[in-house]
């Protein structure tokens, strides 16, 4: 029951990586954005609705499970915690970084979906999350800054200021998340079972390694 978390520097592909991955798997992909619908729709679908549109043995019926495991660990009702759920999956630069009490909600999810079936996981920390996980590979994905700088500036329509601007907001607010959640340094390869350069790799190319890379995961060293 492979398990994949996937983190990168912004304009690396990461999350176009991270979803062909998924599909090659025939698992599911998830990042910040599903898990922050599923908890706004929460909190306004009435429970007929939630039951019809995720029921229990779904993938967002995993997500509700999860998010349900938090409200009874915080001891409240979703609507009380509808905003601390919604900063957990934020862009970082909008989120309360004073607030912690989210981590603990954060970590139920991402250990929730991660027992319950195969899954490829976007960021948000999954990769300290689970580091303890012998089922668990973790990813992280690079580039040269020039290449990176040229992606985001086809991908969002940006100028070359502009797009460097981005990767630098962007960055900042991820190395100074994972510094203060998970004391440690977001680039540290330390941290990653497989560290993937996309300069010359295509992005298909780079799935195709981490799929093959999946097997030798659990072999003892030699």
């Amino acid at each position: 029951m492979p398990i994949v978390t996937i983190r990168g520097l912004m304009g690396s592909g990461a999350p176009v990586i991270g979803k062909m991955v998924a599909e090659k798997l025939h698992s599911e992909y998830v990042d910040r954005e599903i898990i922050a619908d599923v908890a706004k729709r929460l909190n306004t679908s009435t429970k007929g609705v939630i039951e019809k549109e995720m029921p229990p043995g779904s993938f967002l019926g995993r997500i509700v499970k999860a998010l349900g495991e938090g409200f009874g660990m915080m001891g409240g009702a979703p609507g009380i915690y509808k905003d601390l759920y919604m900063s957990a999956y934020l862009p970082t630069w909008e989120m309360p970084l004073d607030d912690t009490r989210y981590l603990k909600n954060l970590e139920t999810v991402i250990r929730e979906l991660a027992a319950s079936n195969q899954i490829v996981i976007r960021g948000r920390g999954s990769q300290f999350i689970l580091k303890d996980n012998p089922e668990a590979m973790h990813v992280f994905v690079v580039a040269p800054l020039d290449i990176r700088i040229r992606r985001v500036m086809e991908s969002q329509n940006l100028d070359e200021a502009e797009a460097s601007k981005e990767i630098e907001r962007f960055e900042s607010s991820r190395r100074a998340f994972t510094k203060r959640y998970f004391d440690a340094e977001l680039e540290d390869s330390i941290h990653y079972d497989l560290v993937i350069n996309t300069n010359k790799l295509s992005f298909e190319d780079a799935s195709l390694i981490i799929l093959g890379a999946l097997p030798l995961k659990d072999m003892e060293p030699k």
